[in-house]
């Protein structure tokens, strides 16, 4: 009789309050989306790790060992302690104000590259007859190497080269280009270009083929030119491909020119065609104080980093658009 009025315990305990949504209960066997990224994670740290050693040994160590020596002045055997007597002296030395000036013409090549590289990636992109092998004809200089390049235009432009020829067929003298340091400067700047803008003329080809056709047949649809479709449409989507291709130009003519100057130069007339990075090697292989050179390659070092900050807050490659 009295079976009717009594509850069962589990029952009492599984009901949930009147106006309460009863919470679903997770089933076993199913790990929570925080445990499985967490995994993940450590399972990416694992497999990085080796490669993180690697750069380490390889990188890490010899740059700190290059700022221990820049305090210090030694042959690679004797190490005398200096303070910052390296840093004082190239602060006030003229020689490297000369070189740092010399790096700021070299950002000639800067904008020709980029111009150029932005004209033939355009060409590319509207697919004008030959098209395709034109892609592999511009990208053949950047297969050669350095001394290579530099050995072609050292040559080319040689007092015996074919230039002077080719002048003299028009009865113009030959000329010594490489004994004046503005034609030098000229000629290392043209074969930058050369070298660079297939390269380049890639990246920013791989930029507009990102770019939804619809955009240019509604434009065209609406009247725009060529230009307007270019000024208004192309570059605008490509903005972050140029700052990107921009900031590796600047870079490079500040740490990629050693080659270059070492073929074509030597450095030379002077210190007029000498570079930051060629002056590095320049104090640290050629000269009794390795100390001089790791201190002017510290300060190369920073700067290039802060060279970085800067410009990519400009472009604001980093910010969603």
């Amino acid at each position: 009789m009295t079976s009717g009025t009594l509850s069962s315990p589990a029952g009492s305990a599984s009901a949930a309050p009147a106006g309460e949504v009863p919470t679903p209960s997770r089933p076993v066997g199913i790990r929570r989306p925080g445990g499985i990224r967490r995994r993940d994670r450590i399972v990416g740290l694992l497999a990085v790790l080796p490669a993180l050693l690697i750069v380490v040994g390889f990188m890490a160590f010899p740059v700190a060992f290059a700022v221990f020596i820049s305090f210090t002045r030694t042959n690679g055997l004797t190490y005398e302690w200096r303070w910052f007597d390296n840093y004082i002296a190239l602060l006030n030395d003229p020689i490297v104000h000369q070189v740092f000036l010399n790096n700021l013409t070299f950002l000639i090549s800067v904008p020709l590259v980029i111009c150029t590289a932005l004209i033939v990636s355009v060409l590319l992109f509207e697919r004008v007859r030959g098209w395709k092998y034109f892609r592999i004809i511009f990208f053949l200089p950047n297969v050669l190497s350095v001394a290579v390049i530099g050995i072609m235009f050292r040559n080319a432009f040689g007092f015996n080269g074919g230039v002077n020829q080719a002048l003299g067929v028009f009865g113009v003298e030959p000329i010594q280009f490489f004994t004046n340091g503005t034609t030098a400067i000229a000629i290392i700047i043209l074969a930058l270009v050369w070298a660079g803008f297939g390269f380049q003329s890639l990246l920013l080809l791989a930029g507009l083929t990102s770019i939804n056709p619809a955009v240019f047949e509604a434009a065209a649809i609406d009247g725009a030119g060529w230009w307007k479709r270019l000024w208004y449409i192309t570059l605008p989507n490509i903005r972050r491909v140029l700052g990107f291709v921009f900031i590796i130009n600047v870079l490079f003519t500040f740490s990629g020119l050693f080659g270059f100057v070492f073929v074509m130069t030597a450095g030379g007339p002077g210190f007029e065609t000498t570079t930051i990075d060629y002056l590095v090697y320049l104090r640290a292989f050629s000269s009794s104080n390795l100390g001089s050179g790791a201190a002017l390659a510290v300060v190369l070092f920073l700067f290039i980093g802060l060279l970085t900050l800067i410009q990519t807050r400009v472009f604001k490659l980093g910010a969603e658009d």
